[in-house]
């Protein structure tokens, strides 16, 4: 059986986490999964973050991903790339991407000027595997819940950092919608976050895209651990 993190932020990319890469993977590897997703977020619609080239600002997103793929390699934990996509004027309402990598993303600058719906759109004609990510997540700085079930392929219904009555809400749109159901943990703080969700399965992922067959193949299982 085969144990994957889908959804984790490294330090270098995201403000928000608090561990570096290697340390990320370091603390994965000593858990026997089998993988990981860097999921860094990608925020659009508010110009490039110091003034950068995009080709430039595009390898300095995909640092972290790439530092943690270089010490996965050489501790035999698979790291794989997806982004969590956000539009600014949308704060709040959060997609992990999977399936589009560096290059796709050097080709394609036209996609900070899009708003969240034609974005997602034309993300999903590219071939992205698109999952809502906490999709009933609540704070003082999201304005309103916003749900788009006909832009997405599958919904987290277990998010680590959030509630049952968050994580419920979203196992029940998933069903109503027929959405596929996935599962990760949010991973902010390595190896110092308490509760872990991901997926567990008898089929191996060996690039990004294999991610959208397992979800198809139903041939997978939500877990929910504490440490």
């Amino acid at each position: 059986m085969y144990k994957y993190e889908l959804h984790c932020h490294t330090s270098e990319v995201s403000a928000c986490a608090h561990v570096p890469a290697e340390k990320v993977v370091e603390y994965y590897a000593s858990q026997n999964y089998t993988g990981i997703f860097i999921t860094d977020h990608f925020v659009c619609g508010r110009g490039i973050p110091g003034g950068l080239e995009w080709e430039k600002w595009i390898d300095k997103f995909c640092s972290g991903y790439e530092t943690a793929k270089s010490a996965g390699d050489k501790t035999g934990l698979k790291v794989f790339f997806g982004f969590e996509y956000t539009c600014y004027s949308n704060n709040g309402t959060d997609f992990l991407i999977y399936g589009l990598g560096k290059e796709w993303l050097k080709s394609h600058p036209e996609i900070m000027d899009m708003g969240l719906r034609q974005g997602l759109e034309f993300m999903m004609c590219e071939g992205a595997f698109i999952v809502h990510a906490h999709p009933y997540r609540e704070s003082s700085y999201i304005e309103m819940i916003r749900l788009l079930p006909r832009h997405i392929h599958a919904v987290e219904v277990k998010n680590a950092n959030r509630d049952d009555t968050e994580n419920g809400a979203a196992e029940m749109y998933s069903k109503y919608y027929g959405l596929y159901r996935l599962a990760g943990t949010d991973n902010h703080q390595g190896g110092q976050q308490k509760r872990f969700c991901g997926i567990k399965t008898e089929l191996e992922i060996n690039n990004p895209s294999n991610l959208r067959k397992i979800a198809e193949s139903g041939n997978y299982t939500l877990f929910d651990e504490m440490r």
